[in-house]
């Protein structure tokens, strides 16, 4: 019985450790493979995702969007508004839990 629950145990820590040295081994491959000279599709791709990234903190959202984008984003969210209510939908809603009172009350 005591030796069924150490075998148990070892192959819980076993399988635990193997994950762990893979992501270890994964994430150091990441890490040598950026001192290594990039591919140049790799590079071309690198250099557009942050081409991007600052036209879109320039333009303080989606970069080359036209007025039909906003125009579909107003419109949806004005129909948001109609089926759910009122708020600002474009934030994350904030939740608010009250302590539930557990003390009997006479009756």
């Amino acid at each position: 019985m005591i030796l069924r629950q150490i075998l148990r145990l070892s192959s819980t820590f076993s399988s635990a450790v193997s994950i762990h040295l893979r992501r270890n081994i994964g994430l150091s491959a990441i890490v040598f493979n950026k001192a290594k000279e990039l591919d140049p599709v790799q590079k071309l791709f690198v250099d557009k995702i942050r081409e991007y990234n600052t036209k879109s903190k320039q333009a303080g959202g989606p970069v080359d969007a036209g007025p039909d984008f906003q125009k579909d984003m107003n419109e949806s969210l004005a129909r948001l508004q109609r089926q759910y209510g009122e708020g600002d939908l474009t934030k994350f809603p904030e939740f608010k839990f009250e302590e539930p009172n557990f003390e009997e009350t006479p009756k």
